[in-house]
């Protein structure tokens, strides 16, 4: 739970880090009131490869953040991702319990029937070294009827549910936890990445349209698929920014430290769309004279191999044997969507809608927040603040399944009884 009414994201990204602070208001809703930043090191491809540096990066993006809010974390919820992350989709089908009212048997679907549902679909093989992150109900099937949001207090005698697990390395996790509670923090839980940014970014309308996330990261390029209201598939890239900057490097003779300046000050991946096309200039090296670069000559390097992470994805996208087109486009978030052209370059290749993916106007600091790069980071805030209103049981880190608000558990209903009938 969120400490004195703070809730507070962490994004472990590989190459930055950000932390932000959530305060709940009298009215219920989140209030940003904390934004912090780090570089990040000790992270390759969303895996951590250094422990020490990858704890010294999260507790400057908090302390940051604590600065501005004025308030002292505790507790945070962590984003997960990168190329160490899956998804499945498994089907379960139970019985309905009858139960005996006037004598009649009664086929209502309980809560119970609803979470025996889910522990079936859940119930497949994993590799021991595989951890399940998320078990997202899709859709119910009653009677063989589909399309079912909410099957709760409906007459059936078959419930089948359908869906989405998502599982990621179970040594991945546990580094990544390691790292923020040797930095002074504890993880209320681990929450897919993309799967925040999509609570950030994307309208329920989009979700059930069709809509694919693109979150242009650092080490990786992750994308979450919404079909009909719910998550469908998890796809991850293995190529990001790191990639496109190396490109920068290579071309230009620059150190990579250098060209990750130049990419960041450029902004562009289509030099015909610049307006002014000023000079970076870069610091030489060993007493030589700084070494000028058009914005234009980034903009060309950058364009190639951005085209290529849209094509790689596009390809994943076609390969799901989805029923329509994506209705909803796709929604782009990161830090690759912040360059000038992202949204022209991937309309070009993915011909359908796409726009940038800005964080929902949560009050507060917004002019901190605004942006693609904190569309994890937001989203988590307001992911643990559901979370914490739902009160979610705990079932362990490898058996979690995601219950509607509301729902008891069967085992929950029997200590109950017992403490009527017997306390």
């Amino acid at each position: 739970m969120a400490n004195d009414g703070l809730v507070v994201g962490l994004d472990i990204g590989t190459t930055s880090i950000r932390a932000v602070i959530g305060e709940r208001t009298e009215k219920g809703t989140i209030e940003i009131t904390g934004v912090g930043i780090s570089p990040s090191l000790g992270l390759r491809k969303g895996v951590v490869v250094n422990i020490e540096a990858t704890l010294k990066s999260v507790a400057a993006a908090i302390e940051a953040a604590e600065m501005m809010s004025g308030r002292e974390v505790h507790a945070c919820w962590t984003g997960i991702g990168g190329n160490h992350v899956d998804g499945v989709n498994s089907r379960g089908v139970v019985a309905v319990t009858g139960r005996s009212r006037d004598e009649k048997e009664n086929r209502e679907i309980g809560p119970e029937d609803i979470a025996r549902v889910l522990e079936v679909a859940r119930a497949m093989v994993f590799p021991m070294d595989r951890q399940i992150l998320e078990v997202i109900p899709q859709t119910y099937i009653v009677d063989k009827q589909p399309g079912i949001r909410n099957p709760l207090n409906m007459i059936g005698v078959a419930l089948e549910a359908e869906v989405h697990i998502i599982t990621c390395s179970a040594n991945s996790a546990q580094n990544l936890i390691k790292c923020v509670n040797r930095a002074g923090f504890r993880v209320n839980d681990l929450v897919l990445q993309t799967l925040a940014a999509g609570r950030a970014v994307l309208t329920e309308e989009e979700k059930e349209l069709g809509v694919a996330l693109v979150d242009l990261g650092g080490g990786t390029t992750d994308v979450i698929v919404y079909f009909q209201g719910a998550p469908y598939s998890t796809i991850s890239v293995p190529l990001g920014g790191s990639e496109i900057t190396q490109d920068i490097s290579i071309v230009k003779n620059i150190s990579f430290e250098n060209a990750e300046r130049a990419k960041i000050d450029a902004r562009c991946c289509m030099a015909e769309l610049l307006e002014n096309d000023e000079d970076i200039i870069i610091e030489g090296l060993g007493g030589r004279p700084p070494l000028p670069i058009p914005k234009s000559q980034i903009a060309v390097i950058v364009r190639p191999r951005l085209a290529e992470i849209y094509r790689m994805v596009k390809d994943k996208l076609d390969a799901l044997p989805l029923s329509r087109p994506l209705g909803g486009g796709i929604v782009l978030t990161g830090g690759g969507a912040e360059f000038l052209g992202a949204v022209e370059l991937a309309a070009q290749v993915f011909r359908m809608p796409v726009r940038i993916g800005n964080p929902l106007s949560m009050g507060g600091l917004q002019e901190r927040y605004n942006s693609p790069l904190f569309a994890t980071a937001i989203g988590l805030v307001l992911e643990g603040n559901i979370r914490d209103e739902e009160k979610i049981p705990d079932r362990g880190t490898d058996t979690k399944v995601r219950e509607k608000k509301g729902q008891v558990s069967f085992f929950g209903k029997i200590w109950e009884w017992l403490k009527k009938e017997f306390f």
